[in-house]
């Protein structure tokens, strides 16, 4: 080891590595949670953008000198966007409620600002009172069975324009009438008194034991997805089913079959948001909470841990048709994007009508002709008797819930309260008279005569953008806001024309400040990718389609460059340059002897602007490095003497809980490489491990306990490829 030599490659890191990896979506599927870089730490020109106008846009947000907005996600997007989430602290401690969102484009440009109505400057003592025993032991009480929860958080609750310092859990169990439960707690620090409390567990009625012979990605041996984090299937105690393939008997009742049809609409809704929307799995770090079977109630539901499926009202088969399934996940995501979940009724509702949504979007993907797609909730349910959905999204009032948003009042059921942006949706991806066999849509008092579609996959990628733009204050307005920011950035005035239509055909009425979608004399033009990853082995090749999309002005010629290809590759177009509106078909050609690893290759459209996005290639497999026993992730980069890199993909990874951590790296022969794993302290990264050898090849194994981590690879002489697998608690 040569630690004296490690501060000048920290500072050439901190430099070079910033957030690129994450930034360009370069985690792969299988690897642990990661997280946007801490404060600090290197910002690419877009996150230097994003907190520039959080310094200056978002002055409403931070009022008082012990006030902080802290960035805390950073989300790449079509077109070169970025969505920086931004959470309001006081002293340090996070303010619930005191949210923020900044969309900013690749040349440093704020495009938008949304953020959630805050008091005026914040004053109160942060000195608890209330120990976080004494608040756990209340938050616990208000279940009658406990499953688990969460260690409380000193937190700072914002109670209409009231902070209340409070200790902030998450308790999961049963009622005393034995309904699941999964309760988001705010404790009084002061009094001791439960100062807010929603449950977060969501409801959706459905049906489905069999999509027919599917293919899943599991383990040899067991319901776990090696492919996306955190997805497997088991039974009520939390265990996984093990066997081998073909899993499931097809029975209707036979809960491993229920795990097939979960794991397989869990899959599909991954793959749907990844290559139609570019975004990273359900949670947006590359995966999803696992799933439990065999729930022994009328019901299915997430509850911020879990997905878990029961039975339908006459126990003749599992709640697991592909709606239902993406419609659980759906949560997650409406969850796990900012903002969360809120506790009103027009909130739950909205989370309510996303599930719906993800629902119809995954049926679309997946065009399975067992259960062919639509827009009908549960419609292979027979949840009463009557053979009827539970939901109908062209026309909710076949169902006796609301069509319109002015039908809607404090008082309106959560799932009748999805009714209106249901609608919104179908108008704006089929149309009010689709025509095709495809039901006619009505239209509320006082909007267009009509409203022509765009089609699901662009309705569905503006609705996921808007759900970027989401804050603590989500609502009906807040996302007529968001989905015209989202369409007019990532496609155009046609779009964001469209969205309006459909608002204003359910009676969402226009708001101060919305996206004026009557375009722009300014020519310009958007590039994306399709898919925005890909591996190759040495002597083959991988292709992405390159997308581009007139913004303003008139159509014009985008030539097409790339830059940034290791050497060993190369990368061509066909054609090389295109009419904005067109696409090309991009070959990336690794030649033989081309050395493993993650390369990032920045794609250049130029026109009357200049747009880039980032392809992230991976030369060779994920195979454990040689002498590496067991580690659960493989990372491969290639560095040349005296510079450094962090992983997992120049970001780090978190740990909820104590344990055993290993890091095992294999460097090239004849070189000195140096390993380093490194521990978030609040202010800065400091070593808790290093390994032991003056050679390419070292070993860490380190107990530690929860907390933010990540691997330094420093060459400290000698270059080339290196392979990293590592285990996480």
């Amino acid at each position: 080891m040569h630690p004296t030599r490690l501060p000048a490659a920290l500072a050439a890191l901190a430099l070079t590595a910033s957030l690129a990896g994450t930034l360009a979506g370069t985690a792969t599927a299988a690897a642990p949670q990661v997280r946007p870089v801490p404060p600090g730490h290197g910002k690419s020109l877009a996150l230097a953008a994003a907190d520039k106008a959080a310094d200056s846009g978002l002055d409403g947000l931070r009022h008082g000198a012990d006030e902080e907005l802290v960035r805390t996600a950073v989300t790449p997007w079509a077109g070169g966007l970025y969505y920086a989430a931004y959470q309001r602290t006081y002293k340090g401690l996070p303010v619930a409620g005191g949210d923020a969102v900044v969309v900013s484009d690749s040349s440093g440009k704020v495009r938008d600002i949304a953020a959630a109505p805050t008091p005026a400057a914040l004053k109160l003592s942060i000195r608890p009172a209330v120990t976080s025993a004494a608040a756990l032991t209340t938050a616990k009480a208000r279940l009658a069975r406990v499953e688990s929860a969460s260690t409380p958080e000193l937190t700072v609750l914002l109670k209409g324009n009231k902070p209340v310092l409070a200790w902030h859990t998450l308790v999961v169990g049963r009622t005393a009438e034995g309904l699941p439960s999964s309760l988001d707690t705010y404790v009084d620090a002061r009094t001791g008194a439960v100062a807010r409390v929603h449950d977060k567990v969501v409801d959706a009625d459905g049906r489905g034991y069999h999509n027919g012979n599917v293919t899943l990605d599991t383990a040899a041996t067991s319901m776990t997805d090696p492919n996306r984090s955190g997805l497997r299937c088991g039974g009520q105690n939390g265990g996984t089913y093990t066997g081998s393939s073909p899993w499931g008997n097809g029975g209707a009742n036979d809960l491993v079959t229920a795990c097939v049809d979960i794991m397989y609409a869990a899959q599909r809704e991954y793959d749907m948001l990844k290559q139609w929307f570019g975004y990273n799995g359900q949670n947006g770090q590359g995966g999803m909470v696992p799933a439990q079977a065999g729930l022994g109630d009328v019901n299915a539901y997430y509850d911020g841990t879990k997905t878990t499926f029961g039975h339908n009202q006459q126990n003749a088969n599992q709640l697991t048709a592909i709606d239902v399934v993406a419609h659980e996940y759906g949560h997650e995501v409406f969850d796990r994007t900012p903002g969360s979940s809120g506790s009103s009724n027009e909130n739950g509702g909205m989370n309510e009508s996303t599930g719906d949504i993800f629902g119809a979007l995954t049926e679309a993907f997946a065009n399975n002709p067992n259960d062919t797609p639509d827009y009908t909730v549960g419609e292979k349910v027979n949840f009463f008797g009557d053979g009827k959905p539970i939901r109908y999204m062209y026309n909710p009032s076949l169902a006796g819930d609301p069509n319109c948003y002015p039908q809607l009042n404090s008082g309106t059921e959560v799932h009748a309260a999805a009714g209106p942006q249901n609608h919104w949706f179908y108008l704006l991806a089929e149309g009010s008279n689709p025509g095709g066999g495809k039901p006619a849509s009505p239209i509320c008092s006082g909007g267009p005569s009509s409203v022509t579609g765009i089609g699901v996959q662009k309705a569905g990628k503006i609705f996921m953008g808007a759900l970027l733009m989401k804050t603590s204050s989500w609502n009906h307005l807040a996302a007529r806001k968001a989905t015209l920011s989202s369409a007019k950035n990532s496609y155009g005035s046609a779009e964001c024309n469209a969205v309006k239509a459909a608002w204003n055909a359910v009676g969402v009425p226009a708001q101060s400040g919305e996206t004026d979608c009557g375009g722009t004399t300014t020519p310009d033009f958007s590039l994306t990718l399709n898919p925005a990853t890909g591996s190759a082995q040495p002597g083959a090749s991988v292709t992405a389609t390159v997308n581009t999309a007139t913004t303003g002005g008139s159509a014009q010629t985008v030539q097409l460059t790339a830059s940034g290809a290791p050497s060993g590759v190369t990368v061509s177009f066909s054609p090389s340059s295109v009419t904005s509106g067109g696409s090309s078909t991009m070959t990336v050609q690794a030649a033989a002897g081309t050395a493993n690893g993650s390369y990032p290759i920045t794609v250049t459209g130029t026109g009357s602007a200049t747009h880039t996005v980032t392809y992230q290639l991976t030369v060779g497999g994920t195979t454990p490095p040689t002498g590496c026993a067991d580690t659960e992730y493989t990372y491969q980069g290639t560095l040349a003497s005296g510079q450094a890199q962090a992983q997992p993909d120049g970001s780090y990874y978190y740990s909820a809980t104590s344990g055993t951590h290993v890091g095992c790296l294999r460097g090239p022969a004849g070189a000195d490489f140096d390993l380093y794993l490194q521990k978030w302290n609040g202010s800065g990264w400091a070593d808790v491990a290093v390994g032991g050898t003056a050679s390419a090849d070292e070993d860490i194994t380190y107990n530690g306990t929860a907390g933010y981590y990540r691997y330094l690879v420093h060459a400290y002489s000698g270059s080339g490829a290196y392979t990293l697998g590592l285990s996480a608690p």
